[in-house]
């Protein structure tokens, strides 16, 4: 994981926005994010995400709470007078101004500035971006994948101390939307800037960030690095929300320093982790398995208990989805449940499973994820 400053750059306490006709958009959010960090803040449609940026901006003000930068509180600071630049979806180019224009646009506005700084942090911005040969073409000459590259250097060029981007890449095709990912972190890592991102896309979440905060009706699920996030969900919301689960009801059987057993009348097997649980003998608690976790096949497991089995299910095959490197299996459990395993198709004419076989499906015990709500 990535190490920052002890300091975070911005604080966000027991932040709420309520509107007037009593939706409450934000609830309570508390967050850090640190200098020269690339944080995503993901959700769906609804979940607060891009209230909670606009009031980073400045164009929301708090019903209640504080928001923090780099020591001073802001809160109600208007969004000229903050250490702060927005990207928009729509970018907002100028399009009677050339690139370099727009670029300088916000430098001019600072009467403090002189011409040649101007001159010279547009020039550095456009170096950054790669576009110093294309200075002077107007938007309309550009590709989505170039204006985005103008409006950014348009935030870079005046060094804010945080860079807000809402869904900065929406409006782009699939290709170019991946390429500009990784555009987008290799222009962060070389400025050292502090980049807060909103976004609903998942695998551009994942793929751009160091740290993630899921945002679900107006608070925050969960906070962490993506793998963390991905491997060690705390809730069922988040195992779904990110990525593919498998999710049963259990109830805890057994708790000791090394060993913890949870039985799942649902799943018809019981779930033993060769570790402590944050949990209470009796208490009920849920069960997540990802497909590419478990393992498919035909072979009954060595010391497999049809009576009491431990990390394995029984099944048959109900569906496969062929997708041409990998199948998903959809396998219907004796318990009436569907459970998905996915396999790759490493070998051209391996022996896999087929529609109606029986197969056992098994996964390690520290792919269980342990769900709390």
């Amino acid at each position: 994981m990535q190490k920052y400053s002890k300091k975070p750059l911005v604080s966000i306490k027991n932040l709420s926005k309520q509107f007037d006709d009593g939706h409450l958009a934000v609830d309570s959010v508390n967050l850090d994010v640190y200098p020269k960090e690339f944080f995503s803040l993901l959700g769906g449609s609804g979940s607060g995400k891009s209230t909670l940026l606009r009031m980073l901006a400045g164009f929301e003000r708090p019903t209640d709470g504080k928001i923090i930068i780099d020591g001073v509180d802001m809160s109600n600071t208007p969004p000229y007078k903050r250490p702060v630049n927005m990207m928009f979806q729509s970018y907002a180019l100028f399009p009677h101004m050339n690139v370099k224009q727009n670029i300088m646009f916000g430098l001019k506005q600072e009467k403090s500035i002189k011409k040649e700084e101007i001159e010279k942090a547009t020039d550095a911005a456009l170096k950054i971006i790669k576009m110093d040969h294309l200075a002077k073409r107007k938007p309309h000459q550009l590709s989505g994948g170039q204006r985005q590259r103008v409006a950014l250097a348009r935030c870079l060029a005046k060094r804010p101390k945080l860079i807000l981007l809402d869904e900065p890449l929406s409006a782009l095709d699939k290709n170019l939307r991946d390429r500009m990912q990784f555009e987008l972190v290799d222009i962060q890592e070389q400025t050292g800037s502090t980049f807060i991102m909103v976004t609903h896309d998942q695998e551009e979440a994942m793929t751009m960030s160091a740290r993630i905060g899921i945002m679900t009706d107006g608070w925050l699920e969960q906070v962490s690095t993506p793998s963390e996030i991905y491997e060690f969900p705390k809730s069922r919301f988040v195992a779904n929300f990110i990525g593919k689960s498998t999710i049963f009801e259990g109830r805890v059987e057994e708790i000791s320093r090394t060993r913890s057993v949870i039985t799942s009348e649902q799943a018809g097997t019981d779930f033993v982790l060769r570790r402590n649980i944050e949990a209470i003998e009796d208490q009920e608690i849920w069960i997540g398995l990802r497909p590419e976790k478990i393992v498919i096949s035909k072979e009954k497991p060595e010391g497999y208990n049809p009576n009491r089995p431990v990390n394995c299910i029984k099944g048959i095959v109900e569906d496969i989805a062929y997708m041409g490197g990998l199948s998903t299996y959809h396998v219907r459990t004796e318990n009436g449940s569907i459970v998905k395993s996915t396999d790759f198709n490493i070998e051209r004419n391996a022996d896999h499973p087929s529609w109606d076989d029986e197969v056992y499906l098994t996964w390690e015990s520290q792919n269980i994820m342990v769900l709390y709500s």
